[in-house]
Formats: C-alpha cells, structure tokens, sequence
C-alpha cells in the first residue's frame, strides 16, 4: 500500500488558504509576512525527491497548471511524476497539454484505489478541500506541516468537522527555525 502524504503551509490558527497568492485578503502570506529561510523549504526539496505521484484538487490543478510546467528546475520531479486530480466537474479536455501525466479521479474511492495499488508515496499539495475529505474517508497516513508564526482568523482551514473527532498523530520529525516557522510531521494513528 502506498502512503498517502498531505503537505501543507499553514498559518499558527490553522488556516491554510493562499498561502502564496490568491484571493485570501492576505494571500501571499508565507513570503510577504514571515522572512525567507531557505532551510525552511528543505522538506520541499525531500517531497518532491521521495514522491511518486501527486494528488490534487481542481482549484489547486488550476491554480498550478499554467505556472508548474514552465518552472523546470523548480519543479521537475512533479512536472514529471503522475498527477492525479480529483474532481467531479473538471473534464479530460481541461487538463493542460503542457502538463505532462495528468490522469483525472472522480471520487475518493478512485483515491483509496490508486493507494492500494504499488509505488511510493503520494503528495498532496493545497487543496484543503480534498486533504479534509481525504482524512475523513481515513486515507491519510501523514501529515507535512510547515506552520508559520501568523494568525489569519479566517479561511480555508486544514482541519475541519469532517476530520472526525479522536484522531491521533504521532509527531515524528520536527524543527523550529529562526524565523519562527515550525516544521511539524505528522504520522496518523491507525486503531488497532
């Protein structure tokens, strides 16, 4: 079974909408109000090295579909790997040509499917929406946190009702950096 990996920048009050642009009143967020570290990004680095496949929503795909493939150095692993979007709307003809190995999913059943299959780990990049339903449906195994020093008091929110009450996590690597970001991982206990 492949593990599922939710990586996500999200503010100190849990909030993790337009963290680097948007329309969040204060998007952008991550680089306009906390100073840039670049050993802050060193899980990036590792994601992007240890993943073998991407899992996104449509707000997310469209967001990153016209900006990733151009960004070849940054992103060449991603622009690489599969990337599977889940989305009940989008159609196979949105998909961007240029964005090479995009496979669509229509249902989280898809999701659960895709993760028994072989391979390595699957990232989850944004997408607030799926990550809440992916952890009610029980399908995250980890959680990839960089939590900025910033209280937003609204917006997109990681965590929601639909997380369900009682689920664990086992802290399993992390660090603080000068800047006041927290690197936080995440493995989720399974009962049993």
């Amino acid at each position: 079974m492949r593990t599922l990996i939710v990586s996500e920048f999200i503010s100190l009050d849990g909030v993790v909408d337009s963290p680097g642009g948007g329309d969040h009143p204060r998007a952008g967020w991550t680089f306009k109000e906390v100073p840039f570290l670049e050993e802050v990004y060193e899980i990036k680095g590792r994601e992007q090295q240890e993943a073998e496949a991407m899992l996104i929503g449509r707000v997310s795909y469209q967001e990153f579909s016209p900006v990733w493939p151009s960004m070849t150095q940054e992103f060449a692993e991603y622009n690489a790997m599969p990337k599977y979007v889940v989305s009940t709307t989008l159609g196979e003809e949105a998909l961007v040509p240029e964005w090479e190995n995009c496979h669509l999913l229509r249902s989280l059943d898809e999701v659960a499917a895709l993760k028994q299959g072989d391979g390595g780990p699957i990232i989850v990049h944004g997408s607030a929406t799926l990550a809440q339903g992916l952890a009610a449906a029980g399908l995250v195994d980890r959680y990839h946190l960089l939590v900025f020093p910033v209280l937003l008091g609204s917006g997109k929110r990681l965590f929601g009702d639909e997380t369900g009450p009682g689920t664990r996590l086992d802290l399993v690597e992390h660090e603080v950096y000068a800047n006041g970001v927290v690197k936080a991982v995440y493995d989720v206990v399974r009962a049993g």
